[in-house]
Formats: structure tokens, C-alpha cells, sequence
């Protein structure tokens, strides 16, 4: 079944989804950046089916997220390394990480952000990178409506403030 492409839709986030793909291209990328890159590790560590795998590969090579590189010829081999595209997805897995620890968590030891240098777990936090401020309440999301010169803000609690007329 073929599934419904956002790829032309307004709103970024439905376009980030549509490149994403699915759950498995999804955790795909994240066992890229644990640092597999090889066929088999994406098996051994997903239990993902070969076909599947290979499907969403190809999907993930074809969007520019991972780049597919031969390290043996005979037989011919072939490693999976992420592009700058696919590297800039660093923040969006490690806010999934943080959202699932809060809200999917399992019973036991959650999966961290360690400080390398100092042992310490890291509290991520979405930060304006011009003015060092946290990103909270106080920020909104600027969308243009179908509605011709009307701007729509929304809070993070996903209620619709007053618009703006331009």
C-alpha cells in the first residue's frame, strides 16, 4: 500500500514526517547516530526484517539523510553514514529520547545524555540560539492561514491565540 505523501503540504513538521518516513526509518537513523552502519548490526540490533530494511534504506539514501559507502568489494559490501541533512536531525532524535524517558518510560534505567567530560546525565533544553533564552511559554508559532493577510499564533498548548491581521 502506497502511503499519502506531505512532501507539498505548508506546515514543516508534516513535511519533516513525510521525509522521516516511518517507526522503522526512525529508529534506523538512530542506531546511525549509536554509531551501526552495517546492514547486519541494523538487523541484529532491530530484529527489522531484510526486505523492510532494505526498503527503508533506499528511502533514507534516496531522501539525503544517509549515504550509502562500499567497504568491500568481494563481496560487495556497503556501510550507511549520515549526510549533513541526516546530521542535523541530532536535536529532533535526542528530543524524542527526552520526550520517551518522560512519557514512554520503561521500567529500569532510562537511556541518557551523558556529558562525556564529566560523567554528568544532561537535561536537554530548547534554547533561542541568538539570545540564549529558554524556549517557553512566552515563544509562539507563527503560521499563515488559508485566509488571505491573516497570521495565526499558537502557544505551545496548542491553543490558537488572536491573529494578527498584516
Amino acid at each position: 500500500m502506497r502511503r499519502t505523501s506531505f512532501e507539498e503540504m505548508a506546515c514543516p513538521v508534516a513535511r519533516t514526517a513525510d521525509m522521516l518516513g516511518d517507526s522503522w526509518s526512525v529508529l534506523i537513523l538512530r542506531e546511525v547516530f549509536y554509531g551501526h552502519h552495517r546492514f547486519d548490526e541494523f538487523v541484529t540490533e532491530l530484529g527489522i526484517p531484510s526486505n523492510t530494511l532494505t526498503r527503508r534504506l533506499a528511502e533514507l539514501v534516496d531522501r539525503g539523510l544517509l549515504e550509502k559507502r562500499p567497504y568491500s568489494e568481494r563481496p560487495p559490501r556497503f556501510e550507511y553514514v549520515l549526510t549533513p541533512k541526516g546530521r542535523d536531525l541530532r536535536p529532533v532524535m535526542l528530543a524524542l529520547l527526552t520526550w520517551g524517558n518522560r512519557h514512554a518510560p520503561l521500567k529500569g534505567k532510562p537511556v541518557r545524555l551523558i556529558d562525556t567530560e564529566t560523567g554528568e546525565p544532561v537535561e536537554l533544553q530548547l534554547i533561542d540560539a541568538r539570545t540564549g533564552k529558554a524556549i517557553g511559554p512566552q515563544h509562539k508559532v507563527e503560521r499563515r492561514s488559508a485566509a488571505p493577510r491573516r497570521v495565526e499564533l499558537f502557544d505551545f498548548d496548542g491553543e490558537a491565540k488572536d491573529g494578527a491581521d498584516e
